[in-house]
């Protein structure tokens, strides 16, 4: 083997393991995704047009003017030229004309929480198209997927219909995550307590990879799971098989689900609580808990004041916390009215959250 064919080994090793990569951001399913792509690629087309004229004139100066070279014009009384600063000023200022302009068009368009307005480039979506509904929980270390309006739910596996818009609903258990499905669309957070959104589309029947993009603890590596994007009737057959399964999500499944495990097996439910999806949001799934939600429709209402104090101030884990300087008299909490939680809440009128005590 030759010296020269020694030299360039890791440059042909380097080609080798290239080849075993799959370039999915550059080659999405999904036309968020590809209008996602297509940002990219535009945004480094414009970039280069200044970083690469630089990096061969680079080159070219320091040949051009080399000690060595008796023909270069030598001019050290030199310090402007009106011409040159117009180049070196105009062309920067464009290009970040064009990337603000497109990066401002770009944040509005592909806006997560805003719904979709086509199917892909060449077909817009029918109005009268309802998008699938996918509330996704991400757990330690793994992704529940419930679907309210067929009451079935998934762990670490999520179908869908080609060409159908899809509705995610997002949230976690715990820490905070990212979901991230590269062929269908950008990651988006998934954080304890709240609740984001994103709308997306697949394009092309396959099975893709989704996972955490944001590092959330010791199984963090394990916590993919599989999308399958289906024609119409190999979505309902999934339904179908999923429907079957004997599970049930109910509140008490979710809590034992909610424990950290590791490489959990893909897993279906026949049946979902319908309200599970909200009562993690507000964390509230325990029984007896009061939810988030509650919480801050009293505080916005001026709270429970003495009288809620007075009952929660003998508890156990508050013991050391308890006021026993305030006099208290004897009044307790007897009922909170609460609404569902997208009913209107206003001080003022309308629905109203309080507190009725019974005095002495």
């Amino acid at each position: 083997m030759s010296v020269r064919t020694l030299r360039h080994a890791p440059l042909l090793l380097l080609l080798l393991l290239l080849t075993g990569c799959k370039a999915v951001v550059l080659s999405p399913s999904g036309d968020i995704a590809a209008q996602q792509r297509d940002l990219i690629v535009i945004s480094t087309i414009l970039m280069l047009l200044i970083v690469v004229p630089v990096m061969v004139m680079t080159g070219w100066f320091a040949w051009r003017y080399r000690h060595s070279n008796d023909k270069a014009t030598y001019a050290p009384e030199w310090d402007h030229s009106t011409q040159f600063e117009l180049v070196i000023w105009t062309a920067p200022l464009l290009i970040i004309i064009a990337l603000g302009a497109l990066t401002w068009i770009g944040t509005h368009l592909l806006d997560p929480y805003r719904p979709l307005g086509r199917i892909d480039a060449q077909r817009e979506l029918p109005a009268d198209v309802k998008p699938l509904r996918v509330q996704v929980v991400a757990m330690d270390w793994k992704w529940l997927f419930v679907y309210p309006d067929y009451g079935i739910a998934s762990v670490n596996e999520m179908a869908a219909p080609v060409d159908v818009p899809i509705e995610f609903d997002i949230t976690a258990s715990t820490v905070m995550n990212s979901f991230f499905v590269p062929a269908l669309a950008g990651q988006i957070y998934a954080m304890p307590g709240m609740q984001t959104k994103l709308h997306a589309i697949i394009n092309a029947a396959g099975d893709y990879e989704g996972f955490s993009a944001n590092y959330s603890g010791h199984g963090f590596s394990h916590m993919r799971f599989r999308f399958a994007g289906m024609s119409g009737a190999d979505f309902d057959a999934w339904v179908d098989t999923v429907r079957g399964s004997e599970l049930a999500l109910s509140r008490d499944e979710y809590l034992r689900l909610e424990q950290p495990s590791e490489r959990e097996p893909v897993r279906h439910y026949g049946s979902a609580a319908p309200d599970l999806f909200d009562a993690v949001v507000n964390l509230c799934v325990e029984p007896n808990k009061m939810c988030m939600h509650d919480m801050m429709a009293i505080d916005e209402n001026g709270g429970l004041g003495m009288a809620g104090i007075y009952n929660v101030k003998h508890l156990s884990y508050d013991g050391e916390r308890r006021r026993d300087s305030v006099a208290l008299d004897d009044a307790y909490v007897l009922s909170m009215c609460a609404v569902a939680p997208e009913a209107p809440i206003s001080p003022a009128g309308g629905t109203r959250y309080g507190a009725a005590r019974l005095e002495p």
